[in-house]
């Protein structure tokens, strides 16, 4: 039960008294109607698979023809929630297609109804089915945390599992907030936050011990109990008795000035300004609600938005705005129950969650929540009172953040249309993909893939290829380009093939009025990734295979890249190679296609400015994955010509020790302390660097 997400689509169709109809009456029912067409034949596999399912609670899976996963719920009864899909009449049309595409179905049964819901939650979580409402953003959110295992511990933040011992305090909603905190909690308290391999490595006091935002324990300017003094009351701020911790100040630097030892007292004063600046950060700071999650969800034209504001402590630790996927004929309060479950899957969850409106389940989604966090958990719609002012902030947040969304929304949507009509492709890209590669003199060659459509950059979809050609010639962008693609679309052809894929000929106007409904998710805020609520859209917006593919590079680029394509059966995939100008300066690109002449855009083009930042961010990624391996050969260098150890020692020696140097100054029982490295490998890396150096 490591995940909890819930989704309550058919619910909202399927009342308590619908699940009463009986098998022999559906079965009846079904006799007398139409037989033909898809939609009899789903029901006619519910009707099959219902005499067999379980009269307890549960979960039930729902697979198409290809043993595809359409759908996962959970009800009390399986066998009743079964046979109501089966009724003829009575379901809406996103039920009806849903059913339409069912060929079985899978039961699973649980003691309770709630763990009927944990178990739904992790299935959606690994499966995510096609008909779930989902949370596509599975960020985590970042920590700060105060380290518990050394004698002078170190802040920082934290993402992902909390398996480090220490104190962590959020979440907060950005790493933005978490970078602004840190900076001033450094100059507040004088926590070190540099890692221990740096703090056993240092000599000297670092820059940050210079302009005051730290106090120097690893060369011990500051004793080991006055920094545990400083951790403390880091901890009692973080904790939300930052008021006790601000009278601390104020009377030491009250003491200090009295004494006459005014450096100290400005040093209290220097602290005191800190703190204030990072509460200053923290907007509204509601005094009678010390820990809850605040959820409002605002829909418009079918499309939503859902705020979340985090408080702990009593301060307010950010927000952040969510556009789950979700069908369009749902209503704000379904999308956002679906949507709460999924949230705290992977998240810990606050004793008290508030909610703009109220949602079905209520009760049990408090019950599973308690279940997994071990205590009592609250889910609340506030009526009146600072609870209330706390969801109307965030329900006007959400307004305006969907208001943001959509006009941003639809200048892409005319930017993808104009691209279209400047490459003559046949409808709006709704999947770009972008090639670059880098190296120096062909070392450390990297190629790389971004991936852009509807709602902008997807960076969840990047790929990097390390080259693994063995004969290439040193500086060969041809055939570094043959191998990105070739293994690219080589795993396209074989895991997606081209005939399973969605038709594409849509006409120019069709494909414009289909393009008006994409969905645009907060990528650039959260990391979620977009699809489309419109239904007859879903599975194209999902296909895995480009509209268009843009290489950086000229007429050579194209040739190899078209010659690697057409070895591997694939023909009609658009491409286009984007050529710098005679000075390499942006604006002057000229664009080969295949069969065309070359092509060049006006300069003030907004296609071409867009398609500029998509080179650009490409050449980023590459560039970037590129010095990220280069710096990881450099760092390894060392160790390299050590006999017995290969990569994963190397990288567990960097990982435990932080630098080459530490590594050269530790003993031989400090070397044998890292995992994979027993007594007499520990023996030989001793012995590798003491004798070269004597």
């Amino acid at each position: 039960m490591a995940t909890l997400t819930k989704n309550i689509e058919p619910e909202v169709d399927l009342k308590e008294e619908d699940e009463e109809s009986s098998l022999p009456e559906v079965e009846a029912a079904i006799d007398l109607a139409d037989l033909s067409g898809p939609l009899a034949a789903g029901r006619a596999a519910i009707i099959v698979h219902a005499k067999h399912a379980p009269a307890a609670p549960g979960v039930y899976r729902m697979l198409d023809a290809a043993g595809e996963v359409l759908y996962v719920g959970k009800a009390k009864n399986i066998k009743k929630r079964v046979i109501a899909y089966g009724r003829p009449t009575g379901h809406d049309t996103r039920i009806e297609r849903m059913i339409a595409a069912t060929a079985s179905l899978e039961f699973i049964t649980t003691a309770t109804e709630t763990e009927a819901l944990l178990l739904e939650a992790n299935l959606i979580k690994r499966l995510r089915p096609r008909f779930n409402v989902l949370m596509r953003d599975d960020k985590s959110f970042p920590y700060i945390l105060i380290t518990g295992n050394h004698a002078a511990p170190q802040i920082m933040k934290h993402r992902g599992a909390r398996s480090r011992p220490g104190d962590y305090f959020g979440p907060f909603a950005s790493a933005q907030a978490v970078h602004r905190t840190l900076t001033a909690l450094e100059r507040a308290f004088l926590i070190r936050s540099c890692s221990d391999a740096v703090y056993e490595s240092r000599t000297r006091p670092c820059l940050l011990h210079q302009i005051k935002r730290c106090s120097a324990p690893c060369t011990g300017e500051i004793a080991l109990a006055d920094y545990a003094a400083l951790v403390r009351e880091a901890k009692d701020f973080l904790a939300g008795r930052s008021h006790a911790v601000r009278e601390t100040l104020a009377r030491e630097m009250e003491r200090a000035a009295e004494a006459l030892d005014f450096e100290r007292a400005a040093a209290y004063r220097d602290r005191l300004a800190a703190l204030s600046a990072t509460q200053a950060h923290q907007g509204i700071n509601p005094r009678g609600v010390p820990e809850a999650d605040v959820f409002a969800a605002y829909q418009q034209g079918g499309f939503t938005c859902i705020q979340v504001f985090f408080f702990r402590t009593g301060q307010n630790w950010g927000n952040r705005a969510y556009f789950p996927k979700a069908d369009r004929s749902l209503p704000s309060s379904a999308v956002l129950g679906s949507f709460l479950a999924q949230f705290y899957d992977d998240k810990p969850c606050p004793r008290c969650i508030l909610i703009s409106e109220d949602i079905a389940d209520r009760t049990l989604l408090a019950e599973a929540l308690t279940t997994k966090s071990g205590r009592r958990v609250e889910v609340v719609v506030p009526r009146r009172g600072e609870k209330k002012e706390l969801t109307d902030h965030a329900l006007a947040n959400a307004r305006e953040a969907l208001g943001r969304k959509l006009a941003e929304t639809s200048s892409q949507q005319r930017l993808l249309a104009a691209m279209a009509e400047r490459f003559a492709l046949p409808h709006p890209p709704r999947r770009i993909e972008v090639y670059d590669n880098s190296h120096i003199q062909g070392s450390n060659a990297v190629g790389a893939m971004i991936v852009a459509g509807p709602e902008g950059l997807r960076k969840n979809q990047y790929r990097k290829f390390n080259i693994r050609t063995a004969q290439l010639s040193p500086g060969d962008d041809y055939a570094m380009m043959r191998e990105v693609l070739t293994r690219r679309f080589k795993r396209l052809v074989t895991e997606a093939p081209r005939s399973a894929a969605p038709a594409r000929s849509l006409a120019p106007a069709a494909a414009l009025a289909s393009l008006s409904r994409v969905w645009s998710s907060d990528q650039a805020t959260s990391g979620s990734e977009a699809t489309s609520l419109d239904p007859a859209m879903s599975d194209e917006a999902e296909s895995p295979w480009p509209d268009l593919v843009l290489i950086d590079g000229g007429q050579g680029q194209l040739t190899a890249a078209r010659e690697t394509l057409e070895s591997l059966g694939v023909a009609d995939v658009p491409l286009v190679a984007i050529a710098k100008g005679t000075e390499r300066d942006a604006g002057n690109e000229t664009f080969h296609m295949p069969n065309r002449p070359p092509l060049k855009l006006p300069p003030r083009d907004p296609v071409l400015y867009f398609v500029e930042r998509l080179r650009d961010e490409a050449h980023r990624f590459a560039v970037g994955s590129h010095r990220q391996r280069r710096s990881r050969d450099i760092r390894e260098a060392g160790l390299k010509e050590i006999p017995g150890i290969g990569p994963m020692r190397r990288r567990a020696l960097l990982h435990h020790f932080g630098t080459l140097k530490a590594i050269e100054r530790a003993s031989m029982a400090d070397l044998a302390e890292v995992p994979g490295i027993n007594a007499e490998t520990a023996r030989r890396i001793y012995g590798f660097f003491h004798e070269k150096a004597g």
